[in-house]
């Protein structure tokens, strides 16, 4: 059974893009590290390659990035107001026949 320092949510993480690895500040000076890879294997412990301290990473694979809701939600109201628009229209269409 591990102990661990803390429990860390993976929002709380940088991420770096180039390496595609997160990183979170150590009390030692260096940064705790879990890659995307791992993260996705089922993995939820982040290290210290300074000292022996290790984080549980808080993380739901379900859940979508952060972009990945926004543009959910600008897709939804884009269409709504698209929706709304051919309503209009065809409303105004109807009257300009009548």
């Amino acid at each position: 059974m591990s102990v661990f320092h803390d429990e860390i949510e993976i929002e709380d993480f940088e991420y770096d893009e180039d390496t595609e690895t997160y990183y979170f500040p150590c009390p030692c000076g260096d940064k705790f590290a879990i890659t995307k890879d791992d993260l996705e294997n089922g993995e939820e412990v982040a290290t210290c390659p300074s000292c022996s301290l290790i984080v549980r990473v808080i993380y739901d694979k379900v859940r979508k990035p952060k972009f990945g809701h926004l543009a959910l939600l600008f897709f939804h109201v884009s269409l709504s107001d698209l929706m709304l628009f051919a309503l209009i229209f065809r409303r105004r269409l109807r009257a300009e026949s009548l």
